[in-house]
C-alpha cells in the first residue's frame, strides 16, 4: 500500500494525493531537464518544442475526432483542433526557427503581464498599500519594459532561467518527496 500525502506540504500534492515516489521522480526529471537547459540550451529547447509540437498534433487530431463523436461545441473543438495541428506542424517543419518565435512570443506575453502587474502594484502602493508594494511594482514595471524593448534577448535568456528554476524546483521536490516518505 502506497503512502500518500495528506496535509501540510503546501506544494499542491496533497490535493492529488500523490505518492512520495512520484514527487521524487518529478524532482529527478526536473533536475535532469534543468541541467540540459543550462548546458545545452539550444538543442534542449528544440527537443522540448518538438515534443510539444507532437502533443499539439495529437491533441488537434483528438479534438477533431471529438467533434465527430460529440457535436456539442463542435465549432470551438474544430477550431482548437485545426489550430493545434497547424501549430504542431509548423514547429516540426521549422525546428530551428520555431524556438525563437515561440520563446519571443512567450517573452512578449510575460513583458505585457509585467507592465500591467507593475502598474497595478505602483498604483496600489500610492493608494496606501505600502512602499514595499510600490517598489516591487516599479521593479516589475522596469522588467516588463526591458522585456518588451528587446524580446529576442529575453527569449535567448529564457532557457537558462527556466533551467535554473527547474533545478531549484527539482531539488525542492526531492526534499518534499523524502519528507513525505519519512
Amino acid at each position: 500500500m502506497e503512502e500518500t500525502t495528506t496535509a501540510g506540504y503546501g506544494a499542491g500534492y496533497e490535493a492529488l494525493e500523490a505518492p512520495w515516489w512520484l514527487v521524487i521522480l518529478e524532482g529527478i526529471v526536473a533536475i535532469i531537464v534543468g541541467i540540459f537547459l543550462l548546458y545545452q540550451p539550444g538543442i534542449t529547447t528544440i527537443v522540448l518544442l518538438r515534443i510539444l509540437a507532437i502533443f499539439w498534433l495529437l491533441g488537434g487530431v483528438i479534438s477533431i475526432v471529438g467533434v465527430l463523436l460529440n457535436r456539442e461545441d463542435w465549432f470551438w473543438k474544430l477550431i482548437s483542433g485545426v489550430l493545434s495541428i497547424v501549430a504542431g506542424a509548423l514547429v516540426l517543419m521549422y525546428p530551428i526557427l520555431s524556438p525563437f518565435i515561440i520563446l519571443t512570443l512567450f517573452v512578449i506575453i510575460i513583458g505585457v503581464w509585467a507592465v500591467i502587474s507593475g502598474a497595478i502594484k505602483v498604483a496600489w502602493g500610492l493608494k496606501g498599500g505600502g512602499w514595499g508594494v510600490g517598489i516591487l511594482g516599479i521593479l516589475t514595471l522596469i522588467l516588463g519594459i526591458l522585456l518588451l524593448s528587446n524580446p529576442l534577448t529575453g527569449a535567448l535568456a529564457l532557457p537558462w532561467l527556466y533551467g535554473l528554476f527547474l533545478v531549484a524546483g527539482g531539488i525542492g521536490a526531492l526534499i518534499l518527496g523524502f519528507k513525505m516518505r519519512a
